[in-house]
């Protein structure tokens, strides 16, 4: 069973780097940037093919964790034999950052392609931040909520949804205390503090228990579908963009992250929910692939954009050595990040 889940990992990750590389492919292909090679996954090459018109490397390397698009002059002309217009350095400012944002936006199409017709196939289920039932003697409970509370906000942030709910609810809080903002049943609005039960499992992290049951609103129909893609997907970005805040400032902890182990546990878990799970686990990591890529760090999609943001504000590219050096220091320190998080989850695993 564990060859079946590590597959499917494989195939999941192997979707969503060639959806992403493919926008960068694609887009510089149009623009006439001169390309060396298409890769997916990184490492030793074990299969390769030469496009016999383009010469274009199309390889398929040992290790299943990312992908490239190797081309040439992406930061500054590095090829003798190349014609300097097909650097891409020398292309036009926009025609850049559509290459660069390419691999993002396909990333962020898949997601919505997936959520909408999962949902016109099989249906969603949403989860609401209303309250439908609240477990007896549990901190919710005791603080006075009782069903068909609404939850306004959490800690003076607003809910529109549980995904929200979910992250500002993980967040450290001050004196473990949580502020929810309820809308009673008659229309009155409370704010009302809860400490949750904190309890600490063998692998050592730390589960908050609030004891609250939610309510849930299946969606059918096309235009549900495509509003529930729409909203889903935002739901998610802001998640994502909460979890970055929580990190930054210390509300969440590295142990709440997961690497590629975590995402093995997830998809060997997820196998028996059906198809349109799965659907969604592959929407869901595609958003959260794009989303990283468009952050403004080195190394990433977002770091280089942000230096041809600069080179636009300032009317000249930065240094390359200098934009060079920030993105290798960005690829060490996220393989520093990448190990970090591989271990935890390896012992957390096992």
């Amino acid at each position: 069973m564990w060859f079946i889940s590590l597959l499917v990992l494989i195939f999941i990750l192997g979707i969503i780097i060639l959806v992403h590389e493919f926008g960068h492919f694609i887009w510089a292909k149009m623009f006439k940037v001169h390309i060396y090679e298409f890769s997916i996954g990184m490492g030793p090459i074990i299969f390769t093919h030469k496009g016999k018109k383009d010469k274009i490397d199309y390889n398929i390397r040992a290790i299943p964790i990312g992908g490239f698009v190797s081309m040439a002059g992406e930061v500054y002309e590095d090829d003798e034999k190349i014609d300097k217009k097909s650097f891409m350095c020398n292309k036009p400012w926009w025609q850049r950052i559509i290459i660069l944002v390419a691999g993002v936006a396909n990333n962020f199409i898949l997601a919505l392609l997936l959520l909408f017709f999962s949902a016109l196939i099989w249906g969603a289920t949403i989860s609401l931040p209303e309250v439908r039932e609240v477990v007896a003697d549990s901190p919710m409970a005791e603080a006075g909520i009782v069903a068909d509370d609404k939850i306004l906000a959490i800690n003076g942030r607003n809910v529109s949804n549980w995904d929200t709910a979910q992250i500002l609810l993980i967040m450290e809080s001050k004196d473990n205390t949580y502020t929810f903002t309820i809308e009673h049943e008659n229309g009155d609005v409370e704010d009302i503090d809860v400490i949750p039960e904190v309890s600490k499992g063998e692998d050592g992290i730390e589960t908050k228990t609030f004891g609250v049951y939610i309510k849930t609103e299946e969606v059918h129909g096309f235009l549900d579908s495509l509003k529930y893609a729409f909203s889903k997907f935002g739901s998610i970005v802001h998640s994502m963009a909460l979890t970055i805040e929580g990190l930054f400032t210390g509300k969440i902890s590295l142990q709440a992250l997961s690497g590629p182990v975590g995402m093995y546990e997830v998809v060997d878990q997820s196998i028996g929910y059906g198809i349109s799970y799965m659907l969604y686990l592959v929407a869901f990591l595609s958003i959260n692939v794009g989303f990283i890529n468009i952050l403004p760090f080195p190394a990433f999609d977002g770091g280089r954009v942000l230096f041809l943001i600069i080179e636009k504000i300032k009317g000249s590219p930065v240094n390359s050595k200098v934009e060079n050096i920030c993105h290798m220091i960005g690829f060490f320190l996220l393989i520093l990040l990448m190990i970090y998080i591989t271990i935890q989850d390896i012992f957390r695993f096992f």
